[in-house]
């Protein structure tokens, strides 16, 4: 079963700087509620075919997965993907400048996949909750961001 889940925020802050910070997985511990270590399993820094793993709780359980850098784009988009666990997914982030001077980013946050195992028995409880994960993690880098 399929999954597809985007949410956006707008951030007062520069299309430049919340890229660079969402961009560097070091810094997903800190606005991705569910994200508790993040492990290069390639030198830094972020490109395509950079491979970063994480560990992660949703819903109730642990994940460990690593995901590949597909495309990055620096300040404008970046694309990763696992093809490992109970849901394999694709991540994506775009970043816009927004407003009437530019000076705020329009984020978004796309997860999209295949749902198996366990994960698959209930796809739209697993799509709403995926949708209220990312919510709250735009919450929290907007929050971050905005100080």
């Amino acid at each position: 079963m399929q999954v597809d889940v985007l949410t956006e925020t707008v951030i007062a802050a520069p299309c430049d700087r919340v890229a660079a910070y969402a961009a560097d997985p070091a810094h997903a511990p800190q606005w991705y509620a569910n994200i508790s270590s993040v492990d290069w399993r390639t030198p830094p820094p972020l490109a395509v075919g950079s491979r970063v793993a994480f560990v992660a709780r949703f819903l109730g359980r642990r994940l460990a997965y690593t995901y590949e850098i597909t495309a990055y784009e620096p300040g404008r988009r970046l694309v990763m993907r696992t093809d490992q666990g109970p849901f394999p997914m694709e991540t994506t982030y775009t970043w816009e400048p927004y407003g009437e001077g530019l000076d705020h980013t329009r984020m978004t946050l796309r997860n999209r996949g295949r749902l198996s195992g366990f994960a698959s028995l209930g796809a739209t409880v697993m799509a709403a909750a995926m949708r209220r994960a990312q919510h709250k993690d735009l919450v929290a880098i907007k929050a971050l961001l905005e100080r």
